[in-house]
């Protein structure tokens, strides 16, 4: 135990004495963040923090990391990822360019051997099916899919982070009780960075992760579901879309919210979850910490889910569904007029009384 706890706190010390050398780089050089109409701040705000947060991890990964194919390809993608986030925060890089970089750190990461090969199905024993071939565009397009969505959850001081750092933490204690702790040990060290960084980024926050940051925590995420679990059945993949519940679900909604009103998918908006919590009257805080508790109830389902037997599995996501579902439309969260539940609450409201 004594090189968890030392990983933990190297990382965390580097990145806590780090993040202000970054914040005088970044407003040395210009990665600054502006504001306009769809952000939240009121002032010229440094970014590039990420970079903190990824050295701290590099130091202390390379000082107590044991020798790993997989993680060495995880790590050296994340390398490249953090490499285009900073180019992104300095000089705002297309999305062509932007998802190239992340197509190479994505396949750096198939190359090392870690890549969603096959899924157990649990009908009449176990029946396996291997992806074959197909299991290196679905491991690339999963691990993008997820750098993304942490990317779009980045709108609030410490959001991103904090949900990054819950995620984290359920996937440590994920691996911990499956005994793999070679994915266990890499979550410690990444989640030191994380507090670390929190210090600094949590509201009012001095310094901004910028997609530096986003991008890294997103693509380390992604690569630690699939090293922790990749030979498990259909229903315990599961466990990692519960864990990381929040940005995929705010991704979704953005998706089918754009769709159904006739708008691009690639158009922004300002009705993503944070959006809709303040829209509520909640403060940056509140809505922040709003979140973070809606995270640790995705990470304790996934939790409890991975504990229980196929049936009592069941039952949890479908709550977990009907709540998500209820929670949003009550927020606004999936658009002002798509209300389905409420809507036929209404009408059953309506036939009981008569009216």
């Amino acid at each position: 135990m004594g090189t968890y706890f030392y990983g933990f706190i190297l990382s965390l010390v580097v990145t806590l004495l780090a993040t202000p050398l970054v914040k005088r780089f970044a407003i040395y050089i210009g990665a600054v963040d502006k504001p306009n109409h769809r952000k939240v701040h009121q002032r010229l705000m440094p970014r590039l923090g990420g970079l903190a947060i990824y050295i701290g991890f590099s130091i202390a990964y390379l000082a107590f990391f044991p020798p790993s194919q997989e993680a060495t390809g995880i790590f050296l993608g994340g390398s490249i990822i953090v490499i285009v986030g900073a180019l992104d925060d300095r000089f705002e890089l297309s999305p062509k360019l932007k998802l190239l970089g992340q197509i190479a750190a994505a396949l750096v990461v198939v190359y090392s051997g870690l890549r969603i090969e096959f899924i157990n199905l649990p009908f009449e024993g176990i029946l396996s099916f291997d992806w074959g071939w197909l299991a290196i565009p679905i491991t690339v397009f999963w691990l993008i899919g997820i750098t993304n969505a942490v990317n779009l959850i980045d709108g609030l001081d410490g959001l991103a982070a904090g949900v990054s750092g819950i995620a984290t933490a359920a996937m440590m204690i994920m691996a911990l009780l499956m005994g793999n702790l070679v994915v266990a040990l890499y979550c410690v060290i990444l989640l030191g960075g994380i507090i670390g960084f929190l210090f600094y980024n949590f509201h009012p926050a001095k310094i901004f992760m910028g997609d530096t940051g986003a991008l890294f925590l997103g693509f380390n995420l992604a690569a630690l579901s699939i090293m922790g679990f990749k030979y498990v059945t259909l229903f315990s993949f599961i466990i990692p879309i519960l864990i990381l519940g929040v940005p995929l679900s705010d991704t979704i909604f953005a998706m089918l919210r754009r769709y159904l009103n006739k708008k691009p998918i690639s158009v922004a908006d300002k009705e993503h979850l944070h959006h809709c919590l303040l829209g509520l009257g909640l403060s940056h805080r509140g809505a922040v910490l709003s979140i973070y508790g809606l995270s640790v109830l995705f990470a304790t389902a996934a939790i409890i889910f991975s504990q229980s037997t196929l049936w009592g599995a069941l039952i949890i996501v479908g709550v977990l569904l009907f709540v998500l579902q209820l929670g949003a439309e009550l927020i606004g969260w999936f658009g002002q007029k798509k209300k389905p539940l409420l809507e036929t609450a209404r009408r059953i409201k309506q036939i009981t009384s008569g009216k």
